[in-house]
């Protein structure tokens, strides 16, 4: 059996999703202004998204709590860390803010963050679909 189609699997990196989200967007909301200034990002985005990274966060979490794991949530989930991942990208090249090179791997390191999150879930609901489970 692979690691994917664990029954376990999918449900951990939800876990870890949800926290990869909660740690950088309550230090957002909570050092958003001496972030602001180090990364050079507008106060408005750090805590716009801080309070998006925490409402996220905790329906990840929530999704990952279900027994069994909603497979329709969980791939939009997979969804939306793609749609954040392109964002980052997006944000970056738009011109738009002029970060700091902090800044730029802050948004880079989201971006990979959420890419290579999105790609571990779709493989577990890949694989678990195959062996039955939720």
């Amino acid at each position: 059996m692979s690691i994917f189609a664990s029954p376990r699997f999918l449900r951990n990196v939800l876990f870890a999703d949800a926290a990869s989200c909660l740690a950088p967007g309550a230090a957002q909301l909570v050092f958003t202004a001496p972030l602001a200034q180090l990364l050079n990002l507008p106060v408005a985005l750090l805590s716009g998204t801080g309070w998006f990274l925490l409402a996220y966060g905790a329906t990840v979490a929530f999704v990952a709590t279900r027994d069994p794991l909603p497979r329709p949530l969980a791939g939009l989930l997979v969804v939306g860390n793609a749609g954040w991942a392109v964002g980052c990208g997006t944000l970056l090249a738009s011109g738009w803010i002029a970060p700091t090179a902090l800044g730029i791997a802050w948004v880079l390191a989201q971006a990979a963050t959420v890419a290579v999150l999105a790609g571990l879930q779709w493989s577990g609901l890949r694989h678990t679909r195959t062996v039955g489970w939720a």
